[in-house]
């Protein structure tokens, strides 16, 4: 089991933001081994763990780190972005959604923003906190969020204690830069 730099960033964002977690519903999207997931667990949020419906061992993974952090009552379902599945239909509202590193590859971006944008409008109120590492400027997510409605606020690491003297991440990264944004409807909808 490896954890992404990008996971570790966003974990550290949970944690120090944990009060706003209590009782809250979330759901991790591709989430390895869920360690942002996990840490909202042991901070009080009621936590949906899922990966890749197609890849049943990246499910098996989140579910032996359920294991190993006694949150055995962690559901772990199947996802596959850009499908509105039974699985995804059948989910509670949620009221916030965790992604680290899921823009990863860029064809896979759309059918991202596109899962994300489905849990927006169940609850206009959700937010998606991401973190991505920057592998390319050659492409930009505000274009892609703007045509889906979406608004993001980029969160500096330094905010929140993620900055490289801080978690000891440089050295994985390559020369890369992990972002961590948060991201809402750009239009609240009309009840």
């Amino acid at each position: 089991m490896y954890i992404w730099p990008c996971a570790i960033v966003l974990a550290q964002y949970v944690w120090f933001y944990r009060w706003h977690l209590t009782g809250k519903t979330v759901l991790e999207i591709g989430a390895g081994v869920g360690l942002p997931g996990i840490v909202a667990a042991k901070c009080g949020a009621k936590v949906i763990l899922s990966d890749r419906a197609v890849q049943p061992h990246c499910l098996e993974n989140c579910r032996r780190s359920c294991r190993l952090n006694n949150l055995t009552e962690i559901p772990v379902i199947g996802i596959t972005w850009g499908q509105i599945s039974p699985e995804l239909l059948l989910l509670p509202p949620v009221d916030i959604i965790f992604g680290s590193d899921v823009f990863y590859e860029p064809e896979d971006f759309e059918d991202v923003v596109m899962s994300v944008y489905f849990f927006l409008q169940k609850n206009s109120n959700t937010q998606f906190w991401t973190t991505y590492q920057e592998r390319s400027t050659d492409w930009s997510l505000e274009a892609l969020l703007y045509k889906w409605g979406l608004k993001c606020i980029h969160i500096p690491l330094e905010s929140f204690d993620a900055n490289e003297d801080n978690l000891e991440v440089s050295a994985l990264l390559g020369g890369h830069t992990i972002y961590m944004m948060v991201i809402t409807n750009q239009r609240p909808l009309q009840e």
